[in-house]
C-alpha cells in the first residue's frame, strides 16, 4: 500500500497538478454503489439505509443495507442547470431537508420521508428558506443540523462577489435556521439567518467535539480555504482570499491552491476531519485544533464530492465524475467504503 500525502501548515504552496497520477486504493477499500449520475449529497440514516442526491435527475436514492438501489422520489421543484439542481440532503427522525436550485431561486424544503428501510418515499413538501440567488455556478448547497438542532445553511455568492459582504443579502453566507424556517433568537444578527458572511462557495461544514463549527469554502485562483466558523465573523471574501492577516477579517486556518483542494464534502470523526476534494481529487485528512493536514487517495477515484462517517472505524466518499467536469471510468460514480486505519493522520 502507498499513500501519496503532504504534511499541511498553515500556509500550504501551490504546485501540484489538477489531474495528478493516481495512487492505488488503501488496503480494505470496498465499493458500495455505483452506477451514480452526478450525485451531490449522501445521508447515513439510523435504519441502516442510506440516502444519496443526484444534482441532475433531481432524483433522491435509497442504497439499503443489503446493497440494493432504489428510487426514493424526485424533487418536482428542482430545475438543474450548471452546477445547480439538487444538492444537499439532510435528514432528522421521518423528516427530510433538501437544498436546490428551483426557477427562480435556491432554496431549502423540508419533506416527510414515509415508510422503512427498503420503501422510503417522499411525503408532503413546505419551503422553508428560499429567495437565495442562483447562477451557474456558486450555490453552496450543504445542509446540517448542528448540535444545537438548528439547520445550517451554505449559500454561495451567486457570481455576485459583493453579495458576500451585504448583509441585506443572504448569499455568500453561512445560514443558522430552525428547521421549520423560523430565525433562532439568539443568531448574531438580529431577525436575520445569517450567521457568518464573506464567504465564496461555502460547501463543506462539520462540528468538532466541542460543537466548534467548521467549514471548507472554495477560492477563486489562489486559496480554497479551512475556516473555525465564529457566529458573526467575516471571512474576508471578495476582499480578501486565503490568509491576509487583516484584523478586519477571520483568516483561514489551512489553506491549500486550487489545484490541490477545490473542497466540498467534510466530515469529522474520532477528533479528525475529512475533506473532499474535486478539482484535487483527493482526501485531506486534518487533525485539528492543530489543524495539520495529509492527502490521501490522490487521483484513485477523481472528483470527490461528499465523504461522511461509515460504520466499522471508515468513512464513505463519493465520487463526481459525471458532472460534466470529470473523466468518468467505468461504474462511476460511486460509493466507496475506506478504513480510517490506512489513512494518514497529521
Amino acid at each position: 500500500m502507498r499513500l501519496l500525502g503532504m504534511t499541511a501548515a498553515v500556509l500550504l504552496l501551490a504546485g501540484c497538478a489538477a489531474s495528478p497520477t493516481p495512487s492505488p486504493a488503501p488496503a480494505g477499500t470496498a465499493e458500495i454503489v455505483t452506477g451514480l449520475a452526478a450525485p451531490w449529497s449522501v445521508v447515513r440514516l439510523e435504519s441502516g439505509s442510506t440516502l444519496v442526491s443526484e444534482r441532475d435527475t433531481a432524483t433522491i436514492k435509497e442504497l439499503t443495507a443489503d446493497g440494493d438501489v432504489r428510487e426514493v422520489g424526485v424533487v418536482e421543484g428542482a430545475v438543474p442547470g450548471g452546477e445547480g439542481g439538487l444538492l444537499g440532503l439532510e435528514v432528522e427522525g421521518d423528516t427530510l431537508f433538501a437544498y436546490y436550485t428551483a426557477a427562480d431561486d435556491n432554496r431549502v424544503e423540508r419533506f416527510g420521508l414515509m415508510g422503512d428501510a427498503g420503501s422510503y418515499s417522499l411525503g408532503d413538501g413546505t419551503v422553508i428558506l428560499d429567495g437565495l440567488a442562483k447562477a451557474g455556478n456558486h450555490n453552496g448547497g450543504r445542509i446540517k443540523l448542528g448540535p444545537d438542532g438548528d439547520l445550517y445553511v451554505t449559500v454561495g455568492d451567486a457570481g455576485d462577489p459583493d453579495r458576500a459582504q451585504d448583509l441585506s443579502s443572504n448569499n455568500g453566507k453561512i445560514l443558522r435556521i430552525e428547521t421549520d424556517g423560523a430565525i433562532p433568537a439568539d443568531n448574531p444578527f438580529p431577525g436575520s439567518p445569517v450567521y457568518s458572511y464573506g464567504h465564496r462557495n461555502p460547501q463543506g461544514i462539520a462540528w468538532d467535539d466541542s460543537g466548534q463549527l467548521w467549514a471548507a469554502e472554495f477560492g477563486q485562483d489562489t486559496w480554497d480555504e479551512f475556516n473555525r466558523i465564529e457566529a458573526g465573523g467575516n471571512y474576508g471574501w471578495p476582499v480578501v482570499e486565503g490568509i491576509a492577516n487583516d484584523p478586519d477579517y477571520v483568516d483561514p486556518v489551512l489553506q491549500w491552491s486550487t489545484d490541490e483542494a477545490s473542497p466540498s464534502g467534510l466530515a469529522y470523526a474520532d477528533g479528525v476531519f475529512y475533506l473532499a476534494s474535486l478539482r484535487g481529487q483527493r482526501l485531506w485528512v486534518i487533525d485539528a485544533p492543530g489543524a495539520s493536514a495529509q492527502a490521501a487517495v490522490v487521483g484513485t477515484y477523481g472528483r470527490l464530492r461528499d465523504v461522511i462517517a461509515g460504520p466499522d472505524g471508515t468513512v464513505w466518499i463519493l465520487t463526481n465524475n459525471t458532472d460534466g467536469r470529470g473523466s468518468p471510468s467505468e461504474g462511476d460514480d460511486r460509493i466507496v467504503q475506506l478504513p480510517v486505519d490506512v489513512l494518514p493522520r497529521g
